[in-house]
């Protein structure tokens, strides 16, 4: 069985302390690691009662439940895909999404054999546009309890902008030329809908 938060605290203040730091992890030695100079862990905190809800649980609504999310490029009748609101650093930042309000683990088995079939049609599709090295696939889900998966394409040849620390650029980078990265969303949609649903972009 997993260790309870209290375990894994006991642990961390039994090597520091409980106001100490933990030692930096190898990713700094890393060729990817986006950053340089003097780094520190932030101090971990206590355990907490509860985890605070995420968006759709308890009293805080889903965005969904307002209707069709922003930045939609491509849906079906239970997927939606949508783009980021301006361009990043890197040239595409994609999610999908179904259009009921379902986590992951909530998929039946149709639904997920569906979800296998869109992402690769997703993935395939970024992959094969020119110049871009890898789509990283990213599921996080600590902020809404709406399954959302990240694809996220990153230039070939550039390379510090690797594995999962190709994110942390999206931010750094200078922004994708708007005309570029709305081709690329337009190119990704119409794709997507010779296989099933509709490109909105």
């Amino acid at each position: 069985m997993p260790e309870s938060a209290e375990e894994v605290y006991a642990r961390v203040v039994a090597r520091v302390g409980e106001d100490g730091r933990l030692p930096m992890p190898p990713s700094h030695e890393w060729d990817v690691f986006p950053w340089e100079g003097e780094m520190v862990p932030k101090v971990v905190a206590p355990p907490v009662a509860a985890e605070e809800p995420r968006w759709g649980e308890g009293d805080k609504p889903c965005s969904c439940r307002e209707g069709e999310p922003q930045n939609m490029i491509w849906r079906n009748e239970r997927w939606w895909v949508t783009s980021t609101d301006r361009p990043g650093g890197l040239p595409l930042v994609l999610t999908l999404h179904p259009v009921e309000h379902l986590d992951f683990s909530d998929l039946d088995d149709d639904l997920a054999a569906e979800y296998g079939r869109v992402s690769n049609w997703l993935h395939r599709i970024m992959a094969n546009l020119p110049n871009i090295g890898r789509v990283h696939v990213c599921k996080w889900g600590d902020g809404g309890s709406h399954m959302h998966v990240w694809f996220i394409a990153r230039t070939a040849r550039m390379p510090h902008i690797l594995g999962s620390m190709a994110i942390e650029w999206n931010d750094m980078l200078p922004p994708v030329p708007e005309d570029i990265w709305r081709a690329d969303l337009h190119e990704v949609a119409r794709k997507l809908a010779t296989h099933d649903g509709k490109a909105l972009v």
